[in-house]
């Protein structure tokens, strides 16, 4: 008999592992990093998980404690309950649960805890009398394997942007991810074949903000399971291939006030946009240098944001084309007034990503920041003079430079918290630092010969 502590939304899995015969539970947690991590239990340990948490050693994960301090508690959220469909055979099934991450010594939830950054920020809105909204863009490239079993960067498929069959070898690739995520209660809008060859994008629908967080995690790891079942190999990295587009995550965003209203939509306004919506705006470009460390986290996201291949690398907003830094889409209904940030890559923490997108933007609401004028020509095609003129500078050219800026701005350090922060940029030193340590091919073909 269930105890009489538990939630009803608790009880309700507590009936759906019964009636859906599922034998393991996965209870998923990010690290600092965007790795998703995950500790197994049998399925009649479930009750225990939601009355008393599971402990790990948090010394393990990446960024979040030392030896000497490591016990970590793991709390299941009810309500992202899902059966792997991947994971489903004859004996059982298995399903997940994403849970928050609390410190044993103090009973609070663990300042490390990507979700709990998240979440923080999104009291803050809250507070401000917002609800946030978010939509990604999720791009990914598909390879084949070698003998072996190892990934190559052989495209799966030669098509191009929107391509069908056959040139679009993958798109029963594509059919197959997307039953996986119905089955997973993913509402999918739009699926297609993207520029690059070899490269896909399936879109879902926006929701709140922590729950489209949960569902970026939760769709890296379909994707990629979905593809190890099919034999080939997905990934999120965002430059794979060198000279074509790369992977990008564009991420459309939108307040809400509490009585249902679109906070960012004014029908007076040229551009249907609030003046919270410009302020929102306004912040982001403000600090955009800064979450672009978080947006864009490896050594490899500064690849693609290069001029010539779609990717944003101007700090500037327009409402028609796509070479500036924020978009703002065409809507068709006040629901839909929103804005969209071109710049964030799919290796990035989704909940990092999304708690600096929406600090930066609350700040610009809470210093009524002024928005600049969009600018609605081709920046690519700027020379440097131009650019000056229209006060347009550019993103970290690396991630060096991105981390630099994150140590600058005090804004999105707070939204990252002090002990995210810290560990964050650590760790993006040490990458960069290493990289920088490295010889590429590129060099030894240029110059071995050469000197």
């Amino acid at each position: 008999m269930a105890s009489e502590s538990l939630t009803s939304d608790e009880r309700d899995v507590l009936a759906r592992i019964e009636e859906e015969d599922v034998d393991f539970l996965r209870l998923q947690f990010t690290d600092i990093l965007g790795t998703v991590k995950n500790v197994s239990v049998t399925a009649d340990q479930a009750e225990k998980a939601f009355t008393e948490g599971i402990y790990f050693d948090g010394s393990s994960i990446e960024g979040f404690v030392r030896i000497q301090e490591s016990d970590m508690r793991l709390v299941p959220d009810p309500s992202t309950f899902a059966v792997l469909p991947w994971r489903n055979t004859e004996s059982g099934k298995a399903a997940r649960l994403i849970c928050d991450v609390y410190d044993t010594k103090t009973g609070e939830p663990f300042s490390g805890d990507p979700r709990h950054v998240l979440k923080s920020v999104l009291e803050e809105a809250q507070e401000m009398g917002y609800t946030v909204n978010a939509g990604p863009e999720p791009e990914f490239f598909v390879f084949d394997k070698d003998e072996d079993g190892r990934a190559t960067t052989e495209t799966h498929d030669a098509g191009g942007y929107f391509d069908l069959a056959p040139k679009d070898l993958a798109s029963d690739l594509r059919r197959e991810i997307i039953y996986n995520l119905e089955d997973m209660d993913f509402e999918v809008e739009a699926s297609h074949h993207e520029v690059a060859e070899g490269q896909h994008e399936i879109d879902f629908k926006y929701d709140d903000g922590l729950t489209t967080a949960d569902n970026i995690a939760t769709f890296r790891s379909v994707v990629r399971a979905t593809a190890e079942v099919n034999d080939v190999h997905a990934t999120f990295m965002p430059k794979p291939i060198a000279h074509i587009n790369g992977s990008g995550m564009h991420t459309h965003l939108s307040l809400f006030t509490e009585d249902g209203e679109n906070a960012f939509h004014d029908a007076d306004d040229e551009f249907n946009l609030s003046e919270t919506a410009k302020q929102f705006l306004a912040g982001i470009l403000d600090h955009a240098p800064a979450l672009t460390a978080v947006c864009d986290p490896t050594v490899n996201s500064y690849k693609r944001l290069v001029p010539g291949y779609e990717a944003p690398v101007y700090i500037a907003w327009s409402d028609v084309n796509r070479s500036a830094l924020i978009r703002k889409p065409a809507a068709r209904a006040p629901a839909a007034s929103r804005i969209e940030l071109r710049s964030p890559d799919p290796s990035c923490n989704p909940y990092l990503a999304l708690a600096v997108m929406v600090k930066a933007g609350l700040d610009g609401i809470k210093r009524e920041l002024d928005c600049p004028d969009p600018v609605r020509e081709n920046i690519y095609e700027f020379d440097e003079e131009k650019r000056d003129e229209y006060g347009i500078e550019t993103l970290p050219p690396n991630l060096g430079a991105a981390v630099d800026e994150l140590e600058q701005d005090e804004v999105i350090q707070d939204a990252l918290g002090e002990h995210v922060s810290e560990k964050f940029i650590q760790a993006k030193q040490s990458e960069y630092d290493e990289y920088k340590a490295e010889v590429s091919e590129w060099e030894i073909d240029s110059y071995l010969e050469k000197f």
